[in-house]
């Protein structure tokens, strides 16, 4: 079940999005262990949603005026990480006021990974959605379903740490212009993914959340 779990969540993963570009560009800029930081906060936050959709917190976050007002939260949680990453490629930061936004350090990434890969509830929608849908195709009880799940999770850390392996890497090799045109591309693709998840009609979320939206 831990495989099926696994092999079905590195087909989500596939689908990049904007988590996995924040992760190779914080590996690239500060080193793996930074990245690896970033990784663990937004397994963490995968875990948490799907606990939340298994005890049936979609229903809840599904309603429309709550929907209409996660989707403008996130988009705008986005869009402010984006034009601070773009910022923060010329050496100041749009929240100087704030600690963990105006210091890089593991602990502050952290807490940032935690608020980036949080920033999209919806998620919630998705996990409980297919949960149900593979509970009634297999006909699997509690117990597989929690393997399954695990499986889901453990494809976010494998996978968003080889990303960050690959993030180190390059940074080896790429001068600090390529590195301040990196803050720059992925800042600008964080604040598209804000814009397009306030804009996007109903029915057309996916399994991305804000990481692989």
């Amino acid at each position: 079940m831990i495989f099926k779990g696994l092999r079905f969540g590195m087909l989500l993963q596939l689908a990049i999005g904007p988590m996995c570009l924040m992760v190779f560009n914080t590996s690239a800029s500060h080193g793996f262990v930074y990245g690896v930081c970033l990784m663990a906060a937004v397994a963490l936050i995968d875990a948490l949603y799907i606990a939340l959709s298994c005890a049936g917190a979609a229903a809840v976050v599904s309603r429309p005026k709550v929907k209409s007002a996660v989707k403008l939260a996130s988009g705008l949680v986005l869009a402010l990480f984006g034009a601070n990453t773009i910022a923060g490629a010329f050496g100041f930061s749009l929240l100087p006021d704030i600690a963990f936004f105006s210091a890089e350090s593991s602990r502050n990434l952290f807490i940032q990974g935690l608020l980036l890969a949080a920033s999209n509830p919806l998620t919630i929608v998705f996990w409980s959605g297919m949960f149900s849908a593979q509970m009634i195709e297999n006909q699997w009880n509690r117990k597989q379903l929690f393997f399954f799940a695990s499986g889901c999770v453990l494809s976010t850390v494998i996978f968003l740490t080889f990303i960050s392996f690959l993030g180190s890497a390059a940074s080896g090799f790429l001068p600090r212009a390529a590195l301040q045109a990196l803050n720059v591309i992925v800042g600008s693709f964080l604040i598209f993914f804000g814009v397009r998840l306030v804009i996007k009609k109903e029915g057309g979320e996916t399994a991305g959340g804000p990481r692989r939206a």
